[in-house]
């Protein structure tokens, strides 16, 4: 499992991970009806976005679970730099 980090808060450790299902639907206007679609019709785009977010379970933000991973990435580089020594 990747690390993560929260882009706004920087918490590590608690996240809730939201799985997205998509299902494409048609909306009947005259009565409201919603209608799932087992094949899309033209002008229907097939949904592209992630297939996972992230919420963090500190400060509530959610967003695609790269943006946490590449926030850990950083956190972790920005930390294994050793500090300068005085000679």
């Amino acid at each position: 499992m990747p690390s993560y980090s929260c882009p706004s808060c920087q918490a590590r450790s608690r996240f809730n991970m939201i799985d997205q299902v998509v299902t494409p639907v048609k909306i009947n206007l005259e009565n409201g009806e919603v209608e799932e679609l087992n094949n899309l019709e033209p002008f229907h785009l097939q949904y592209n976005g992630p297939a996972r977010k992230l919420q963090c379970a500190s400060c509530g933000l959610i967003e695609d679970e790269q943006r946490f991973i590449k926030m850990a990435e950083h956190f972790q580089n920005d930390h294994s730099h050793s500090p300068p020594t005085n000679s």
